[in-house]
């Protein structure tokens, strides 16, 4: 009875794997975590475009409990949106993408795609990755496979087993089915059988020390600029706030000279009423 009960449980939780896939392709859908909570169960969709994932004003989100509710018998899902930093690291995310482009533009083009997106891959700073692309169509009418690789990729072991990401995804095109298969090996993995030497370990110190130097004095080159302005400022509200020397007002420049004309005119009429006399 125990094993039923899982076997039913994993099997909803794909069909809402499924249904999710299919609502939400166009919004950069990659997968979606299910989790049990003492309020209800508790839903974390993973993508590179959330804001389509919420709609506007949350109507998707309300849209999707609703059908969650009503199709799989969810009493108070409560649905999370968390966005994925490197699209580029996401194994199923790749594997849809590259689908998605075989479905819009075929199949002909598909060596361009492989190797294009293998350097997208590669960009991100995996340490290595690989794309399998097989089925009727590619490029002839019999079913083959393609393989495209670059980096160093674990295919044995425990590091292959919980450490790869792999994605897996289907194109249904008018030749037949493709499959398309991403393994990537991230870049913050530390593998067991990597050797780091001495003199490696001793220029990673000299590297961080320099970096640690650089910032330092970038620090104290901004900290200086910053007393420069803020001295500049105090010098421009002492100078607004200081008593400005009263300059010689046009009004008192004018009366001055009314004064001196009406003194010239005085003198000039005693001049002429001694002459006259």
């Amino acid at each position: 009875m125990i094993e039923r009960q899982f076997v039913q449980q994993k099997a909803k939780h794909y069909r809402i794997q499924e249904l999710l896939a299919s609502r939400l392709a166009k919004a950069g859908f990659s997968h979606a975590e299910i989790k049990k909570t003492p309020l209800g169960e508790k839903i974390i969709i993973y993508t590179s475009r959330p804001g389509m994932v919420v709609g506007q004003k949350g109507e998707n989100i309300k849209a999707l409990t609703s059908i969650l509710k009503s199709k799989f018998k969810m009493e108070n899902p409560q649905i999370e949106v968390a966005e994925i930093e490197n699209p580029f690291l996401d194994a199923e995310l790749i594997a849809k993408i590259i689908v998605n482009s075989l479905e819009r533009f075929g199949p002909k083009r598909f060596k361009s795609l492989g190797y294009r997106t293998l350097d997208d891959i590669m960009k991100a700073k995996a340490l290595g990755a690989e794309l399998v692309i097989s089925g009727r169509g590619i490029p002839s009418q019999r079913s083959r496979t393609w393989r495209f690789f670059d980096g160093y990729l674990k295919k044995s072991g425990d590091v292959s087993e919980t450490q790869v990401r792999r994605g897996l995804a289907v194109a249904h095109l008018k030749s037949g089915a493709v499959g398309v298969k991403v393994s990537i090996l991230p870049p913050d993995i530390k593998l067991p059988d990597k050797i780091i030497y001495r003199e490696d370990i001793e220029k990673a110190k000299k590297e961080a020390e320099k970096k640690a130097e650089e910032k330092k004095k970038e620090v104290k080159i901004k900290a200086e600029e910053k007393k420069k302005e803020e001295e500049k400022k105090e010098e421009k509200k002492e100078e607004e706030t200081k008593p400005k020397p009263e300059k010689p007002k046009k009004e008192a420049k004018k009366k001055e000279k009314v004064k001196e004309k009406e003194k010239k005119d005085v003198n000039t009429q005693k001049k002429r009423t001694k002459t006259s006399k």
